[in-house]
This record gives C-alpha cells, structure tokens and sequence, in this order.
C-alpha cells in the first residue's frame, strides 16, 4: 500500500539512493530516486493514511456515505475491518470500497468474511488465499484480522500457543509471555502471574541469559503445562447474538479492582433487546502489575478505578453503538469514600488520580460491589489457563447483569463511607505561626539612608558588645567618643551576611562544607565563593578574593538603600551608570530591574531627565492649500534690513 503513493516532485531528492549495476563495486555508482514512498520511512504511515482519507473525501460524492465512513473509521494501515447487518449490504460494500480505492489507486484484495455468499460475489483473485478455492462443503477456514486468529467458520475469536524450546532464563521466559498477542485483554488474568515472575526475576537483578534459580522452576512449568488450555477457548466476535434484530437497552459496565499481585478493570457491554432477553459480553480487559516499590491496596484499588475510566474512554471513542447508561462498579468502599469526598484534601497521589476519575465519570455512576461477585478481581490476582470456571465469569461478566437490575447488589450510602480521620492518604493542614525577634530585622526596615543604616548597626553593635562585657565581668576598654572606620566596616559586614543568610541559606550550608551550589540556584551562574561569611562572585580579574562583589537579593530594602545611594552621590544619573558604579562592590540580582525601580521613584532625576518641549508647527496659509493654482501663484517676500548698498558712479 506504501509503494501505492507517490512523492511530489520537488521532495524526490530526500529519497536518493545509489545503485551498482549488476552489483559491481569497481564501476561508477548510478544515482536514482524513489518517486513512492519507502517502506521504514517515518513520513510513510502518516502520508499513506492521508492519501486514503484523501481517496474518500475527493470520490465520496459518487457513492453512499457508509462507503466514506468506512474508509475513515475502519481502516487500521491496509487492513479493513467492517461489520454490516445484511448480506446484501456487505456485498455492496465490498464492491463499492473496491471501486473508490481503485479511483485513487489503491487496490483492495485479500477479502475474508463468514459468509458464503459474500465471498461468492468476490473475485477469486480478489479473495484471501485460504478462501480462493473454497468448496461448497468445505468449512470456512481461521484466518488473522490484525494479528487476533479468527474463526471465520463459527465467528468466533481463538488464540493459538507456540511454545518453543527456550531456555530458562529472564530472556526466555518473556519471550513466550510475549508471544500471546492479546490486544483486547481478553487473556489477561492468564498471563498476569507469568508477568509477576518475570517482574520478580527483574526485581532480583537476574541477568537476561542467566538461568533462573530452582524455586521458580514449579511456578513457571506449572503456568506453561496450563498455558495450552487457551486453544480451547473462544469468544464470540459480535458482541450481539445473531438472532436479535432490534436493541431496547445498551448498557456499558465497568469494573475495577486491586490486589497484592496488580490490579485491573474490565469493561462489558450488557444488551436488552425487545423481547427482554439480556446478553451480556467482555469487550475489553486490562491488567498491571503492582509496582516494585510497595504500594498500599488502597492506592492499587484507585489505580484499578483510574485504568475503568481509561478504558471508557477508548470505548466510547470507538463504539458506535449508543450507550444508555454506563456504570463503575468497585468492592472498595474507600475508593468510594475518596471519590465522594467534598470536604477533605489528599495527598498528591491520591488527589492526582481522582482528578481523573471526576473530570471522567459523575459520582452517580460509581456503585459498590461484592468482591466475589466482582470480575475484575480475577484479572488483578490472576488465574489459570485451565479455570475454566473463572474464564467464565471474566468472559461473560457477573451473573447479576444478566438479572434485571433489582437483583443488583445495593448501592452503598453516603453515610457508610465515613473517611477515617486516622487515614494516611488524608492531607494534614497544619497552621503554625512563628515570629522571630532579631535586632537587625527591626532597623533594616527602620531607614531609609544607607548611611544613616549603617551608623545605626554600629552603635548598636558597640553598645552591645559593651553590655556583653559587663556582663561577663571583662574589664575591657570599649571604643567610644565617634565611630571608627573598623566599627563602619564590621557593620556593613554584618548587615550583608543578615541579608544573605536570610535569602541564600541553602547556598551559604553547601560553601561551608566545600562543596558546589546547586545547578538550580539563582547565583550558581555567579560562581560564588564565601569570604569572612559573605558569599562574593569570583571573576576573573579578581585575583583577591576580598574584592569581589557581594551577592545581593534585589528585593530587599538593604539593596534597594545601596542604590539609591550610588544614585544619589553619583548626582543623579541614568540606570548603565548607577549600575556600574555599584557592581565595583554589590553584586545584585536583576539588577538592570532593581536599579531601574529606584530610579523611577526618584523626583530629581525625572526633573533632570524630563523630555524638552517641541514647538508646534503653525497650520498652512488658505493659499498653500489651493488645488488649482500653478506655483508662485502667491509669493511673499521676507525683507530684513537695514541692507547696505554700495552705489556705483
């Protein structure tokens, strides 16, 4: 079908490729291009399922729109899966299909169906090889539709086990659990437990060729002597028994459940027809294995109600049937506790998946089951290929749906699902209040002059360290009389390090123990260092360590009074050369913003920088605007004098 669409032109030359002729080395290569799409490309599936979608759109006028919507809905790459009422009608859709593919080049063949007289007004050289030469006694042969092995004979979909002599090792092991295709999960609780002991040989670090110990020899052939046991299993491909002609009630059931081993859900569609006849049927399973790291039941049973509404989704994307009701059902009643909780806030894992079941499902459609009657408790804990007991029930659903809905089980109220106070998964909302006395905090905000700040600082500090001694009994000299450059320095130091402490902690703890901030700081780009308990950013040019720029927030009230102080002594400049000027020193983060923020608030320089005022140009004379008139229609003439002019003899 790939090689069926053409490459324009112009895109011929990404597809180039060399050729030997009669496969010679020594000669020249020739240079050829492909003017159809490749088989492996990437572009190919898309631009083939365009090409096909195209085909019905350009000829869907020529024929009925079943034909159209068939090639849009039921085409899966090449193969064509499509179901009708009648024969009549499939006749007449195969031919239709046929003809449109052939308008856009396409050529449909290899046709199967369950009926005779479909197949008898197909061409032979049109028909699947397994139905070309078919006898009028002969039964109709299996054949695959997508991979599944159908039964065209009895209608019905069957699997086929190919154990091959594999040796037992991890390698092994998953090549056979793999070799069941099984897109539908309609074998899932088979190949669970085969799952669960390659999940455990993984969890054990057993390497892909090593063999597996003694202890896991009985699980393993105990589940392949069974595994054969799924040829003798089948399930019916239509969903509706052929004798119904008329649907009154479609209803879509899904249930859910978790366990130790995994957990799983099931969907069933149970059918009423006008004669009050209940049909009930598996269309689709799904089945996981718990993870490694030990999970709660209850978190698997709600991963268990989260795969229900995966499944509902795919299932009413695909279904053309019109569903009436659709119902979940889950033996947990804290499942259904968490997903009818109004007031209480969960822990992420929790609140994650039921964002999804509520953006899904109403809560009106969750209901309680018992676990013996709940299917979906074979597929989470797994079962044998040889049960044919709960193959049963997985395949056909519970016996209550095949009831009327008053022998249903009772739905569980509202009051019986009282979420424990004690439950882990319930998020703890804990209101602390904290305040913290510090000396620096309270005149940080105090000042509005870096200055005036850091003179504060230092008596305060010499004030302190004054009552210290007497404290102790030191009879140490105190500095006094005015402030010395020392006591300035100290002070700036300190008012620094508070600053930075109470933004850069983490940073400051990891410069401590010698090693690097983390990739995700804001300063790492800075590449910092601490010196004397300030973190400074090391350049290149900075050989002392001492003189390397401070690292400052830039929202705090310190920075903001340190550029308004380099505005102010540097007579009101711009933004480039404030922040020039401080960078000698401080180090500010954002700090083109952070010195902009202070300019702007700053009523000098809006005097200094004001825009100067432009003249308005005066309108033009009536006469310069006159259509008509050929120019130096009207001339004025500017004299200014007084003019002095020399008067010849």
């Amino acid at each position: 079908m790939i090689h069926q669409v053409r490459v324009l032109e112009d895109n011929c030359d990404a597809l180039r490729f060399l050729w030997w002729p009669n496969g010679n080395l020594d000669q020249k290569p020739k240079v050829y291009c492909m003017n159809v799409h490749l088989f492996r490309a990437t572009s190919s599936p898309s631009c083939t399922a365009y090409a096909l979608k195209r085909t019905a759109r350009d000829y869907a006028h020529l024929f009925d729109q079943e034909v159209a919507l068939t090639v849009e809905r039921n085409f899966y790459v090449d193969d064509c899966l499509k179901f009708v009422s009648s024969e009549q009608q499939a006749i007449k859709l195969a031919t239709d299909l046929q003809s449109m593919m052939k308008m856009g080049g396409f050529r449909l063949t290899k046709w199967v169906s369950n009926r005779r007289n479909v197949l008898n007004a197909i061409p032979e050289s049109e028909r699947a090889s397994s139905v070309v030469s078919l006898g009028p006694s002969d039964m109709l042969p299996s054949d695959k539709a997508l991979g599944v092995i159908w039964d065209v004979n009895e209608d019905k979909i069957k699997f086929k086990v190919k154990l091959s002599d594999t040796p037992l090792t991890r390698r092994g092991i998953l090549s056979i659990v793999s070799s069941i295709f099984d897109p539908l999960g309609l074998v899932f609780p088979v190949t669970l437990r085969a799952k669960a002991i390659v999940q455990t040989l993984c969890k054990e670090k057993f390497g892909w060729n090593e063999q597996i110990p003694q202890e896991y020899h009985d699980k393993w052939k105990r589940w392949v002597k069974n595994l054969p046991c799924l040829e003798n299993l089948s399930v019916n491909r239509c969903f509706l028994p052929r004798d119904v002609q008329h649907v009154k009630n479609v209803q879509l059931h899904l249930f859910s459940d978790g366990s130790e081993l995994g957990y799983g859900a099931c969907a069933y569609l149970r059918v009423v027809d006008e004669n009050d006849r209940t049909t009930c049927s598996l269309m689709m399973g799904k089945a996981r294995l718990a993870p490694i790291k030990q999970v709660s039941i209850p978190r698997l049973e709600l991963s268990g109600a989260v795969t229900a509404c995966r499944l509902f989704e795919n299932l009413s994307d695909e279904l053309e049937l019109k569903i009436n009701t659709v119902t979940f059902w889950t033996d947990s009643t804290i499942v259904l506790g968490y997903i009818r909780n109004t007031s209480r806030r969960f822990k992420t894992f929790v609140a994650n998946r039921l964002s999804v079941i509520q953006i899904t499902t109403s809560l009106d459609q969750w209901r309680h089951v018992d676990s013996k009657q709940n299917p979906a408790d074979i597929a989470s804990r797994g079962i044998d290929a040889c049960d044919r007991k709960n193959l049963d029930i997985w395949l056909n659903g519970p016996k209550f749906l095949h009831k009327n809905s008053e022998h249903w089980h009772r739905n569980v109220l509202d009051e019986e699902l009282g979420i424990s106070e004690t439950d882990t998964e319930i998020k703890k909302e804990i209101a602390i209040h904290a305040t913290t006395n510090n000396a620096i905090d309270n005149l940080l905000g105090d000042f509005s002059d870096w200055i005036k700040l850091r003179r504060a600082i230092a008596w305060f500090r010499r004030f302190k360290i004054y009552c210290r001694n007497r404290y102790l009994g030191h009879h140490l000299q105190c500095n006094s009389g005015n402030l010395n450059v020392t006591e300035l320095r100290e002070a700036t130091d300190e008012i620094l390090a508070h600053v930075q402490m109470s933004y850069f902690s983490d940073e400051i703890t990891n410069l401590k123990k010698a090693k690097p901030v983390k990739k995700g700081s804001r300063i790492a780009s800075l590449n910092p260092v601490l010196v004397n308990e300030l973190i400074r950013s090391k350049g290149r040019l900075n050989y002392d360590l001492s003189t390397c720029p401070v690292i400052l927030p830039n929202k705090k009230n310190v920075t903001t009074l340190i550029i308004r102080y380099y505005h102010e002594t540097t007579g009101h400049v711009g933004k480039q050369q404030v922040l020039a000027s401080s960078r000698k020193k401080y180090w500010i983060l954002k700090g083109s913003s952070a010195v902009k923020t202070v300019i702007d608030r700053c009523v000098p320089y809006k005097r200094q920088h004001n825009p100067f005022c432009k003249q308005q140009m005066a309108p033009l004379l009536e006469e310069q605007m006159t259509a008509d008139k050929p120019p130096f229609t009207f001339v004025g003439v500017d004299y200014f004098g007084p003019l002095n002019v020399k008067l010849g003899r």
